[in-house]
């Protein structure tokens, strides 16, 4: 039996009254979902504080159901006599909805019949004067850079949060966690000849957050190093994407494996199923049972029993990314990847989504490119999800003779993400920052747009 805190539990009991409640009114089912959550967040910008900002949420969703027809109300008030309003309105609305063939919730053989222990939540709260003392340290730093002449301002915040989750088919569960950030952003340069860059991190735990100097030396250190950037001429070149953007194409890949979107026909991957999208040494992998993962957590949001998916092996694809209703669309079986707010009917998304490391250093993978582009930074969203059509604004580094040579701006990658998903190579650089993560990746080939 899971240890419950007592704000998960009274949770839980108010989400069981309202299912209790609703199926007297003759509702054939129905679920509820509570989030909550608080948080304290800290802006900071050349000496001073600009903002201190303090955040309590407290949202309730009510689903109910009558055959096909089914409806959602939410409240951020819990008073006996407002929930007891809350599901008269859920009622009525459901009754006089139109059907839906694939609504419902998820199959009572699904359900997580026990709640894993992800280590989620770090309980302390820091003081305004610990996050003040957080975001000038990351800012001072940034500008003690030599070359640095400027701030955009700097931040740190941290939050703790719960959700509690009731279905009539069986399910009761609940879960807190938290978060602990700090970035800071600053200018290098002066007149016409201005370059900007950042670095930020999140944790789970306020012990795991990066160094606060370590940040701020980052980000002045890649502001300074972005300065005087050349335009290159047009043509096709090896590109290589950075660790820190590699990551937007494995965003691309999970929106393309979307249920909803095979579904609705909208994906240029909704016929490649078993198929080898990627190269044979590509493993692709959603976990939400990571520790600390900043993406975890232990049931996903119709209360369904969810794992590790391997979505590519060596290569292939395995699997979509399902909840209950996308899953009876495309007559399969949910593999736990519901997403849930209390306003609307559950979506689908990944957890802790990752490539695997490849077997070759940063450094190796661009030795033997006489001439390409190393992205550090991509601009804009010119990518098409029904045709794989890939187009973006990107600045970083030209690669000259297997070395980072210098600084470029204002030039454009394009191709199309099935061929770039085909000739892709990954680095050994891997590090979990995110809820998305990718090592850096090579692709040979690809259009450069400059001058």
């Amino acid at each position: 039996m899971t240890d419950y805190s007592k704000n998960e539990q009274n949770s839980l009991n108010i989400l069981d009254e309202l299912i209790s409640k609703a199926r007297a009114k003759g509702a054939d089912a129905a679920d509820a979902v509570r989030v909550q959550g608080i948080s304290t967040g800290i802006s900071w910008r050349l000496g001073d504080v600009e903002e201190v900002e303090r955040s309590e949420a407290h949202d309730l969703g009510l689903r109910v159901l009558f055959g096909k027809k089914q409806a959602f109300v939410s409240s951020n008030d819990t008073k006996p006599e407002l929930l007891d309003e809350l599901v008269d309105r859920a009622v009525s609305m459901a009754r006089n909805m139109p059907e839906d063939d694939y609504c419902g919730l998820a199959d009572p053989a699904l359900l997580a019949r026990s709640i894993p222990d992800l280590d989620l939540y770090d309980p302390q709260e820091l003081s305004n004067e610990t996050l003040i003392d957080m975001a000038r340290t990351a800012e001072e730093t940034a500008l003690s850079i030599d070359g640095v002449t400027n701030s955009e301002g700097s931040s740190a915040s941290f939050g703790h949060s719960s959700i509690a989750l009731a279905t009539s088919g069986g399910f009761t569960g609940a879960y807190s966690s938290s978060n602990f950030s700090a970035g800071v952003s600053v200018i290098a340069g002066e007149g016409t000849k201005m370059e900007r860059d950042h670095d930020y991190d999140s944790k789970r735990h306020f012990a795991d957050l990066r160094n606060i100097e370590e940040i701020g030396r980052t980000a002045g250190e890649r502001a300074v190093s972005n300065l005087n950037p050349r335009k290159m001429p047009s043509g096709k070149v090896p590109v290589v994407f950075s660790d820190r953007v590699s990551s937007s194409l494995l965003g691309h890949f999970a929106g393309a494996i979307s249920g909803a979107a095979v579904a609705r026909g909208t994906s240029f991957l909704k016929d490649s199923m078993g198929e080898t999208i990627f190269n044979p040494a590509i493993n692709i992998v959603d976990d939400p049972h990571r520790i600390r993962g900043a993406a975890s957590k232990p049931f996903d949001g119709e209360g369904v029993a969810n794992d590790r998916l391997d979505l590519v092996k060596e290569g292939a694809l395995q699997c979509w990314i399902l909840n209950s209703a996308s899953a009876r669309q495309l007559n399969l079986t949910s593999n736990g990847r519901a997403s849930r707010g209390t306003a609307s009917p559950p979506g689908s998304s990944t957890t802790n989504l990752y490539m695997e490391a490849g077997d070759i250093s940063l450094a190796d993978m661009i030795k033997d490119i006489k001439s390409g582009l190393y992205i550090t930074s991509l601009i804009g969203f010119g990518v098409n999800g029904v045709t794989g059509d890939y187009s973006r604004g990107a600045s970083g580094f030209w690669i000259e003779d297997g070395e980072i040579a210098f600084p470029v701006s204002e030039l454009t990658v394009a191709g199309n993400l099935k061929d770039m998903f085909l000739n892709l190579t990954p680095a050994d650089d891997l590090t979990f920052r995110f809820g998305t993560n990718a090592p850096s990746l090579r692709i040979d080939g690809m259009m450069v747009a400059g001058t």
